[in-house]
């Protein structure tokens, strides 16, 4: 997951809270640290993403393939 994949998943799931969630929520699934923390040790970003999903109960249905763009259309 590339960082641009991981801010649209985020602000995707999350909407106005998005920053809040990155800086200010502390996340069991790394180390207790927020996900932007996570991310500035080197904490690889699906790691990040699924570990904010598993903190904020965001469905299994919306974990997997978000943040990707749509295909371009030929």
């Amino acid at each position: 997951m590339r960082r641009s994949e991981f801010q649209r998943a985020v602000d995707d799931e999350f909407g106005p809270r998005a920053a809040f969630v990155v800086t200010d929520l502390s996340l069991s699934g790394v180390g207790y640290r927020t996900a932007a923390q996570a991310i500035d040790d080197g904490v690889p970003m699906r790691d990040v993403w699924l570990a904010l999903c598993v903190e904020t109960d965001v469905p299994e249905s919306r974990r997997h393939g978000v943040g990707l763009l749509d295909p371009r259309r030929p």
